[in-house]
């Protein structure tokens, strides 16, 4: 490890309660952070699997009153949040609770920031530009993937320029995070399979990213090696609930990681993928991650030939490029194996969307502009980003 002048912080929630029936706790905790009726930000996915409804009916138990905000949609808006706010403040709520996946997760951080610190969402664009705490903040995951319920990240698409805000703000960390694989039993296999595949871009970034210190490094290295143990079979049966447990860790350690190294032009990428198209994020990272990877691969051969050991590949007496290609096939199978589409040009019709090359140079513009992006260890121009983009069609 080269030894730098620079000071390492380390970010997470101050309690997480992961394994079977952690859900449970949700009353007693929000009790604990001092919240007696908590704004409920979640979306009509989780509203119709029945999800809400086994999370109300425990604040009902416990007699604690409640509201909820469901209308959060993919890729959150900077509506969403505002809409959110009124919520809030109309029905007088003192704390938050956000369930679901990285959409509820980021529309909650969104409207704590506005609730407690006034103005628009658009004003904590970049990072840490907070000055007051969120509400009493508890996060409750229905997936595996984003690890939003434990990251200072909070992702908002603004409607006006069709880009996806990136606020990364030690504030909106949540205070409490659960992560229960009960949850998540219910999840179809293509929405397994994309937020799997998330996580393994925030371990993979995370790890070459020029940042990581020795914690993220052990953070994403098991990650890694439990993505490739259990995804694969979460997405096989999703009422494997030994699957569903060690994508939980898996994905929290994946978050552990990148929310202290940060990530990469993976993300810098799909965030224009999502913010120009709507289209979903873990599925954008999976197409992206093994093009982008393939640029960095110089500037980190030996981490690269060190994740195939990790992720179960024969590597032995081969050379360090050798193996760090067997890395980047390793993830291609993975993806192709979990049914994620071969390029962004067939994703986009699975979605009724249009992805054209005509488009690139303007995500290029802003992918170049994306914080994510300022960690990557190799630094690309214009010309090799259009390429990326060109290559994962």
């Amino acid at each position: 490890m080269a030894v730098r002048e620079e000071v390492y912080g380390f970010f997470i929630p101050s309690v997480t309660l992961i394994g079977i029936g952690a859900s449970k706790a949700i009353p007693e905790k929000i009790t604990a952070l001092g919240g007696s009726k908590p704004l409920i930000v979640t979306d009509q996915g989780i509203v119709k699997s029945g999800i809400l409804k086994q999370i109300t009916d425990l604040l009902d138990a416990a007699k604690m009153k409640y509201q909820v905000y469901s209308d959060t949609i993919p890729n959150p808006t900077d509506e969403n949040v505002h809409a959110g706010v009124e919520v809030y403040k109309k029905n007088k709520c003192d704390s938050l609770i956000t369930l679901g996946g990285g959409s509820s997760h980021d529309c909650g951080k969104g409207i704590g920031l506005v609730v407690s610190n006034g103005g628009k969402i658009h004003d904590y664009e970049g990072v840490d530009k907070s000055t007051k705490p969120l509400p009493p903040y508890l996060a409750v995951n229905t997936t595996a993937g984003t690890a939003s319920e434990m990251t200072r990240f909070c992702i908002i698409t603004d409607l006006s320029r069709h880009v996806k805000m990136a606020i990364v703000d030690w504030r909106v960390t949540p205070n409490i995070a659960i992560d229960d694989p009960v949850l998540m039993v219910g999840m179809p296999p293509a929405l397994t399979a994309a937020t799997g595949m998330d996580a393994l871009t925030h371990a993979v970034e995370a790890y070459v990213s020029t940042i990581a210190t020795p914690m993220t490094d052990a953070c994403a290295e098991k990650s890694i090696e439990l993505i490739f143990k259990y995804l694969r079979k979460a997405v096989a049966n999703g009422a494997d609930i030994e699957a569903r447990e060690g994508m939980c860790f898996a994905q929290y350690l994946a978050g552990m990681a990148f929310n202290n190294a940060s990530l990469g032009h993976v993300h810098a990428m799909a965030h224009q993928l999502g913010g120009f198209y709507d289209l979903p994020h873990g599925e954008c990272n999976a197409i992206l991650l093994p093009h982008v990877e393939k640029f960095n691969l110089i500037a980190r051969v030996e981490r690269f030939a060190k994740m195939a050991q990790i992720m179960g590949e024969n590597i032995k007496g081969m050379s360090k490029r050798a193996a760090a290609e067997v890395c980047l096939d390793a993830i291609k199978q993975l993806s192709a194996d979990v049914g994620i589409p071969a390029g962004l040009v067939e994703l986009g019709k699975r979605y009724g969307k249009n992805v054209q090359e005509k488009d690139i140079e303007t995500m290029t513009k802003n992918a170049q502009k994306d914080a994510c992006g300022f960690t990557n260890p190799r630094c690309p121009k214009d010309a090799d980003v259009v390429a990326i983009y060109k290559a994962a069609m």
